[in-house]
This record gives structure tokens, sequence and C-alpha cells, in this order.
């Protein structure tokens, strides 16, 4: 398969390019800065430099076409006020879902967060952050085109993954590590039953590929 995933240089993403590229898989990811593509390359990885926050659809689905599946991991990340919320978290994840449709690449997965909503009330960054994710997550879900999938991981750490977790469509909240984020996401890829789901993940004592199939079959 060719899967691109925006936000390349990511915690995520890094980790999700590494998994990808060892079972074989061809990888390419969406950078803004030219001088991360020395990373992704070492993780396998093709780079593509390209600015989500001033590219065209068009741009972007030139990039995305002959892809099996788009990943959105790119986040404005902390330290970021809340106009770049708006500009990143919300508007490049509506432009990649906007750029796969006209590429014709069916497989969307969106990395967004627990307790994203539209609605959210607050005036804290993080408030605009998670209804920034909500506005997103609520525009690829009305996507006939695509067949999507939103994950939305509890609060994430650095701890090495145990490759077990807990993946429904409410978990209540709880940690999880970026690794075994990118290990859901790399058996999402992989899964297109889930499409048209919103599911939530934070550890457990589930392995990824069981839990997966679980509410791949639900």
């Amino acid at each position: 398969m060719r899967i691109v995933i925006a936000g390349g240089h990511g915690q995520i993403a890094l980790r999700l390019e590494r998994l990808l590229a060892a079972r074989g898989d061809e990888v390419a990811g969406i950078i803004r800065r030219a001088e991360q593509s020395d990373d992704l390359r070492a993780a396998g990885t093709e780079p593509i430099v390209l600015d989500l926050e001033s590219a065209s659809v068009e741009e972007l689905a030139e990039r995305l076409r002959g892809a099996d599946a788009l990943v959105f991991a790119a986040g404005a990340g902390p330290g970021s006020g809340a106009a770049r919320k708006e500009t990143v978290d919300r508007a490049a994840a509506v432009l990649c879902a906007d750029a796969a449709v006209r590429a014709g690449v069916r497989r969307f997965l969106v990395v967004s967060s627990m307790g994203a909503d539209p609605d959210h009330q607050g005036d804290e960054v993080f408030d605009a952050y998670l209804r920034a994710k909500g506005a997103a997550d609520a525009y690829v879900r009305a996507q006939d085109a695509l067949d999507w999938t939103i994950l939305r991981p509890g609060r994430l750490t650095d701890d090495p993954g145990t490759g077990l977790v807990r993946l429904e469509a409410h978990t209540g909240r709880g940690p999880i590590p970026r690794d075994d984020v990118a290990a859901v996401l790399a058996e999402l890829i992989d899964t297109p039953a889930t499409a048209g789901l919103t599911l939530e993940l934070i550890s457990g004592s589930t392995p990824v590929s069981v839990a997966v199939k679980s509410v791949a079959g639900n």
C-alpha cells in the first residue's frame, strides 16, 4: 500500500511511519519544513514538503494521487495559539478531506482528540483546540466519498507501548502511549470495516489487533 501521512514529522506520525515502512508499505509524509526531510528518510518515508496552511486543494490532491490511504496526524502543537488551532487542527483537516476526495483516495484516518466537540465551551487555548478538532471531525463525517475512521486518543504519553489497549466508541478518560496509538493506526489502515466509526483509545488489556477486529465486527 501507498500511505500518505499529513503532519509527517509529528511524534505519532514518525512512529507510524517506522511501523508502516518496516512492514513493507510505501510511505510518504507531508511536512512544512524541508529540514525535517532527513528525519522522515531515516524512518523509511518519502518527504513531501507542502505547507497545509497555504496549499490549495488541487496542490495537495496532486500529491495524493495514487495513494491507498491518507492519515491526518497534523497539529498546531503545544505553544501555539488559538488562531493556529483553527488553521491547522481544523482547516488543514478539511483541506486533507477535500483533497482526498478529489484525488480519489477513499481511506482516510484522522487522529483527533478525546473531548473534541465543535460546541465545546471555554476561552482557553485548549478549549479552542477541542472546538477545532470537533469541527474537523464533523466535516469529515459528512464526506460520503471517504471511508473515514476517526481515532480519539486519551492523554498521550512517551511511555513504551504495551500493545494492550481499550478501543471503543466511549472508553472514558485515561493515558495512552504514542507507541500504541501508532500501532492502532497501522491496524486501522488495514481494517476497512472500521470505516464510519469514531473510536476512543486508552491503555487497556486487549491486544491491538484483537481490539481493532472487535470494533470492526460490531
